[in-house]
């Protein structure tokens, strides 16, 4: 079990609002070191619901891995305000991914969250991104 808290990075797109959608997540070490990097196409959604569903699949992988902390860095200021307790979650489309992600990071323990600019988050943004392009492909290979 790791006792020095994780970096995570975590993004996620919609091409339209809502449109095809997907997330990326980099996760590190505090030094900037790569652990793991990986992304998912989710379907069609909205850029918040993608952001909550990387947010997810980083604290399901924290988990999984037996990390008991992990520090969270997210372009959305929504998506951290909200799991800060700042903002209220509105959107009922939200509600159950924030009630799922506010679970899974008491399960992991120590879990904090930092907003960043776009330019610091640019890995978890071409995860992402891939993520999508891979899934268009796809589409139009089987059309």
């Amino acid at each position: 079990m790791n006792q020095a808290p994780l970096v995570a990075y975590i993004d996620g797109g919609a091409r339209g609002n809502p449109g095809p959608a997907a997330f990326g997540v980099r996760v590190e070490q505090p030094d900037g070191m790569l652990v793991e990097e990986f992304g998912e196409s989710i379907g069609v959604a909205t850029n918040n619901v993608a952001e909550y569903r990387g947010l997810l699949a980083a604290l399901a992988w924290a988990r999984a891995h037996g990390h008991r902390g992990l520090h969270v860095r997210s372009d959305s200021l929504l998506l951290v305000q909200q799991m800060l307790g700042n903002f209220k979650v509105k959107n009922a489309g939200l509600q159950p991914l924030h009630a799922k992600a506010r679970l899974l990071a008491h399960e992991i323990g120590k879990v904090t969250f930092e907003h960043v600019g776009r330019a610091f988050n640019a890995h978890a943004d071409r995860l992402a991104n891939a993520a999508m392009d891979e899934e268009n492909s796809k589409l139009k290979r089987e059309n």
